[in-house]
């Protein structure tokens, strides 16, 4: 996998912080300095913080398991559901309802409830509908896919979850750290970094900067799926050797 370069980060602006009045104290063991009143992330904590969260969530995926990507600010929902799609993941760019994850029975639902309209509308019947009733199923399908459709195919919780701005998504940083659910995100020096598992200092309003550390991220998770069909397709292989072999040392007769 390509490694991060300070250069990448320098150009892609992830060392601006906010401004110094605006800054979490806990924040200052990230913090290279201050400058013209604004906070400057230290680039070198940004790389190594961003290659401990890569490997971990390459981990997570090795072993079969979904990442939630989580970012409903502006610069953020494009690059973030573009990923998120692309790597097949369950994410959340509109708004975070209360309960995603801590009352996913009820999220299970909603989901169901959007499969069964889906079907419908699929149906001859929903064609005799009158014009009322039919966009009145319309509305209710659009409006559940805008919240749930990027978690439309998520059967359980999600293993961990990569989040761009963990002090705007405070709920679902709160809702994962109940469950247990391991938190990655992007940390701006407004945000409290110990409140998520694997920190990345860097500029969280950026485009670029999301761009680039999201992208690094969906990089790394992508290496984690290859290698997980590599292990299936070796063990497979190893199971049909042991197989053969088995067969060809039976006892006459026994085959």
């Amino acid at each position: 996998m390509d490694k991060l370069k300070y250069k990448d980060l320098l150009d892609a602006g992830v060392h601006f912080g906010h401004l110094t009045r605006k800054w979490d104290p806990r924040m200052a063991p990230y913090i290279f300095m201050e400058k013209n009143g604004i906070h400057v992330i230290d680039l070198n904590k940004t790389l190594a913080c961003a290659e401990d969260a890569a490997e971990a969530l390459k981990g997570v995926v090795r072993s079969g398991r979904k990442i939630m990507f989580v970012a409903t600010k502006k610069q953020a929902k494009e690059v973030v559901s573009e990923e998120a799609r692309r790597l097949k993941m369950p994410y959340v760019t509109e708004r975070w309802l209360g309960g995603m994850l801590t009352n996913f029975a009820t999220i299970r639902k909603s989901l169901k409830k959007m499969a069964s309209i889906d079907k419908l509308m699929k149906d001859e019947a929903y064609q005799n509908l009158a014009k009322r009733e039919r966009l009145m199923v319309s509305r209710e399908k659009e409006k559940l896919e805008r919240i749930l459709g990027g978690i439309a195919d998520l059967t359980r919780l999600p293993a961990a979850l990569f989040i761009v701005d963990v002090k705007r998504e405070h709920i679902a940083v709160a809702e994962a750290q109940k469950l247990n659910i391991p938190v990655f995100g992007i940390v701006d020096t407004n945000s409290n970094p110990n409140v998520v598992d694997y920190p990345i200092p860097g500029n969280d309003d950026a485009f670029k900067s999301i761009h680039l550390i999201t992208s690094y991220i969906g990089k790394a998770i992508e290496e984690g799926l290859s290698e997980r069909k590599k292990d299936k397709e070796e063990s497979q292989l190893q199971e049909a050797e042991e197989a053969k072999k088995a067969v060809d040392t039976a006892p006459e007769g026994e085959e």
